[in-house]
């Protein structure tokens, strides 16, 4: 009996990206003195290991499997732009769908050359509207959070080509940004030598331990600046106005909706928030 050859692996040409070191330098520097009066910049780092921990322990390995709709309610507390969209799909009837998604997103998640296909597939499962911009986030936060180490964080916030908005705009070297279209696709090579850039630029600035979850405060950072800038008006509706130097920050990461006492909060259809008892404990 003949045995199938394996599936060829789609080499894709890895884009170019135009890098400013003066605006890396400058929001690498806020970062750090605004962490300062919240803990220190480790602090959030902790933060973020502890946030892909849990994800790992709900969903890797098979579990997302038996993925129960409480413990999914618990995730999406991390998640800014999720939680506030998600709505019934987060809870039952109907919890089945959500699950074998999921599943389907995580399976083979080992390879990275088919990561593309199966956001799109992901995506394609749920209406292709505004009001459900919030799956390609979740797609992301998944992939990312379960394995950081083999999927950097691919949010629309973080670069989005269909809008040509994100924090790759922000530190995108040109003598006028504002007048340039940046022409860079959102699929996963793109997000991956952001973040290999990005290191590399760490590296420089001494930082050579939990590189990878620096890299997602250093992107956090430079789109927390935007948000300032623009007067907190983008994106209104997931984050508030706010003069705490590192609000938008944790907003941008999820990581402002889980108290101290491990209680987040999730909206509903209806627009209430409804308590998350399940999260993990932040410091």
């Amino acid at each position: 009996m003949s045995v199938p050859a394996p599936a060829a692996r789609v080499t894709l040409e890895r884009p170019r990206l135009e890098l400013s070191g003066p605006k890396l330098a400058r929001a690498f520097e806020t970062l750090v003195s605004a962490a300062e009066e919240t803990g220190g910049v480790e602090r959030y780092v902790d933060a973020l290991k502890l946030k892909s921990t849990f994800f790992a322990e709900t969903l890797a390995g098979g579990r997302v499997r038996e993925l129960q709709p409480d413990a999914f309610r618990a995730l999406c507390a991390w998640m800014a732009t999720v939680r506030r969209r998600i709505g019934t799909h987060a809870g039952a009837p109907g919890f089945e769908a959500m699950r074998e998604r999921l599943s389907g997103l995580l399976a083979g998640a080992e390879r990275t050359d088919d990561a593309d296909a199966r956001i799109e597939a992901f995506c394609d499962a749920f209406p292709r509207d505004r009001a459900h911009r919030w799956v390609r986030d979740l797609a992301a936060e998944v992939l990312h959070n379960v394995d950081p180490e083999r999927y950097p964080l691919m949010c629309r916030w973080v670069w989005d080509a269909r809008t040509d908005m994100g924090a790759l705009r922000e530190i995108w070297h040109a003598e006028d940004v504002d007048r340039v279209t940046i022409g860079v696709p959102s699929r996963y090579e793109t997000f991956l030598v952001l973040r290999e850039e990005l290191s590399q630029f760490l590296a420089g600035q001494g930082v050579y331990r939990d590189v990878m979850f620096f890299v997602d405060l250093l992107c956090a950072q430079v789109y927390a600046s935007y948000i300032h800038e623009q007067g907190g008006t983008y994106l209104r509706a997931d984050f508030a106005n706010a003069e705490e130097p590192m609000m938008h920050v944790r907003y941008l990461l999820g990581l402002d909706a889980v108290a101290r006492d491990g209680r987040g909060r999730v909206k509903s259809t209806d627009g209430d928030a409804s308590i998350v008892d399940d999260t993990p404990r932040l410091a």
